[in-house]
This record gives structure tokens, sequence and C-alpha cells, in this order.
């Protein structure tokens, strides 16, 4: 029925979450290959590169020679033995393989995980700016985010002085390191005080390591150095250059895993069966040698960066110690990020993610360029734009 007595039942509030806007600029990007052909696409957080070669023909061998139906809601033996075998050998660690959880992408390990730990209404803390899906993921579950305000002074990443500050202890804590959208690694020491003061005042820390991998001179220590009471977030997707294959992972406590594999199994079944057998090959010698490849054409690009962004009149910035981003003050040039990107893009063919995604306050004056493409393409998109501006 349809009409002026028809009654449709409304949107729920928790939809309600504010827009993604570098996916707008990713549309309006494609137009812009469209009409011109001249797209340089640095506003996406996305390796250029394809899987490595022995995923690859992991991947064809699984899929000509297995049924690749349903898994173990919590994953296949096989890829949480290598993934704990993984934090033996990178960080001393010993994790047992049923406190890894196999997910689809981190973030739906995030989501899985919010929705074991905390309760509707409760708040969890996280940097500002920070990656804007968690915040809105947060949201839309129920829960209520406590911004830890950073800025270049502590390198955008938060600290115990800042959590003792809050009006309330929240019930979790979530931090990025490398960071996304800075790119900047938290110090070991001040990663083992957070996670100290998070276990003894019975706050979940929920880690995001989704980046460790690519790091340019600086250790990324993991959070379960200091504390196995938190919450460590993987992810294949970037170093392991596996966006869209949707695979991730999580290290849980064990009073959580259970909750979270029975909410795994009701919500998603398993993550993508072709990709966990692929996987596994991930963590083999060749295709490591294969992936520091592109580490180290990230730190040139990055090297690249440091030189030419002063032509931009940008030198308020944090130096990005991994991941692939720098995130840049541009109010000498704008007051207003998202038409600023808008315009560059309309000007120059090259795309950029406006600050107001990571920072709903203070992101009109930021803007975050990703630098995970080639080294020739990175060097030019600067040209333009030294010439724009």
């Amino acid at each position: 029925m349809t009409g002026p007595r028809a009654r449709l039942r409304q949107p729920s509030t928790r939809s309600n979450v504010p827009p993604f806007h570098v996916m707008e600029v990713f549309k309006a990007a494609t137009r812009r290959q469209e009409t011109h052909g001249d797209l340089i696409l640095l506003c996406v957080g996305q390796p250029a590169t394809p899987a490595p070669r022995p995923v690859v023909e992991a991947a064809r061998e699984a899929v000509e020679t297995q049924t690749l139906g349903y898994t173990d809601p919590n994953g296949i033996a096989p890829l949480r033995g290598v993934i704990a075998a993984h934090y033996a050998n990178s960080y001393g660690l010993q994790v047992d393989p049923d406190q890894v959880l196999i997910s689809n992408g981190s973030s739906g390990g995030f989501s899985t995980v919010v929705l074991a730990a905390f309760e509707a209404g409760d708040t969890i803390a996280m940097t500002r700016p920070g990656y804007p899906a968690n915040r809105s993921t947060i949201q839309a579950l129920g829960c209520r985010v406590v911004d830890l305000d950073c800025d270049e002074s502590t390198r955008f990443q938060p600290t115990v002085a800042q959590l003792e500050a809050l009006p309330q202890r929240p019930a979790g804590v979530v931090i990025a390191s490398p960071a996304n959208p800075t790119g900047t690694i938290i110090d070991p020491e001040e990663l083992g005080r957070i996670a100290s003061w998070c276990e003894a005042e019975g706050v979940l820390l929920l880690s995001d390591e989704i980046y460790h991998g690519i790091s340019f001179g600086r250790r990324c220590a993991s959070a379960w150095e200091f504390s196995d009471q938190a919450v460590v977030m993987g992810s294949m997707s970037k170093y392991y250059s596996m966006t869209g294959w949707r695979l991730g992972w999580t290290l849980l406590p064990r009073h959580l895993y259970g909750p979270a594999e029975r909410l795994q199994a009701n919500l998603a079944i398993c993550a993508p069966a072709v990709s966990q057998a692929a996987a596994i090959a991930g963590f083999t010698p060749a295709a490591t040698t294969e992936l520091d490849g592109h580490v180290e054409r990230y730190e040139r690009n990055r090297d690249l960066l440091l030189r030419r962004l002063p032509e931009l009149g940008i030198d308020r910035f944090a130096p990005p110690d991994g991941a692939f981003y720098a995130y840049c003050d541009i109010s000498h040039l704008t007051d207003d990020s998202m038409t600023w990107c808008r315009d560059m893009l309309e000007r120059t063919g090259v795309a950029l993610a406006p600050g107001v995604d990571f920072d709903p306050v203070d992101g009109h004056r930021y803007m975050r360029l990703s630098f995970c493409g080639s080294t020739e393409q990175l060097d030019e998109a600067l040209d333009r734009l030294v010439a724009a501006i």
C-alpha cells in the first residue's frame, strides 16, 4: 500500500552515522577518470599492488581442489596456527591458536568485539583524528565515543595522562599504531603504560595493529607484549596487499573468545573460505620478500613527501612512521577541506581525502594523502598541486 495513508517504517537512529566522505571523493574521482583520463588517486588507503604471488597460486589451487564451503566460525586451524606462529616470530609472544579469531576483514572483527564486550550506552575512548568507520561502528552499535584530542605534540597518539583526565572512566579504549590517518607509531613505552592502565582499571584496550609490517625505522610493538587482556586486531589487507579478500583476525582474552565466536557464527557464519586457504601462503618467505619490496617503495614515497610537502607550504604534520599516509595541516590554504579537495580534483586530477572524515571538529583544516602508489605518480601529483597552489 502506498499513498498518503501508508505508514512507512522509518530508519533507525543508529543508522544515522556520518557519511564516509572519502568514498564520495572516490566516486567523483572515478567520474574524473572517465572524462579526463588523468586521475592520480591519493585518497584511498589501499595498496596499488595485487596479493603476493604465493597467495594467488594458493587461491588457484584451493579453488581447483577444495570444496570451499563453510569453515569453523573461528577460522580454519592451519591459518590460526600460522598467525600464532607469526606472533612468536615477530614479537616473541606465545599465542594460543585458540585465541585467534578469523573475521571478515578487521572491520568485521571490530564489530564483533564491540558487540561481545560492551553494553549499549557504554563509552569507548578513541583518538581524534582517527579512523571514521570505527567511530561510526561504535555509535551504530549503541555505544558512545569519547574523544582523545590528539595533535602534533603527541604525534597524534594518546597518553595515559589523557585517559586519566577523562571525566569518567571509559569502558574501552581504541588505539591504532601505525595510525590512520597520520601514519604515526605509538612509543612502546607509552603503549605499555596504556595497556597496564587499562588492565588495572578494568578498561578493555582494543589495539588496531592492521598496518603492522609497514614501518620506516621505528618499531611497532603489539599490545599483547604488555597485556594479554587487550584485544589485538590484525589484517591481511594492508601489508599483505589483500584488501578485497576481506580477511582479518583478532587476538582475544579467553573470557571474550567464546562470546565473540558465537556472535560471529550468527552474524557472518565464517570468513571467506578461499581467502582463508590462500592467506596461509602470505606468511611464507617468498611472500614476505615480495611484500617487503612494497614497503621499500612506501619508504621512498615517504621520503619524497617529506622533501616536497614544504613546496605546498605544508610544514605542520607528524612525519609518518608507518602505514602510507600523511595527515597535513592545510589551514594556510583553506578552512573547508571537503571543498578544497573537490577543487583540487577538478583543477589537477589529484584525489585527496578531506580531514573531516577523520576529525569532525578540526578536520576542516586537514587533508590526508595516501602514498601507496608508484613513486612516479606521487611526484607527478605533487607537481600538479604545486602548480595549482
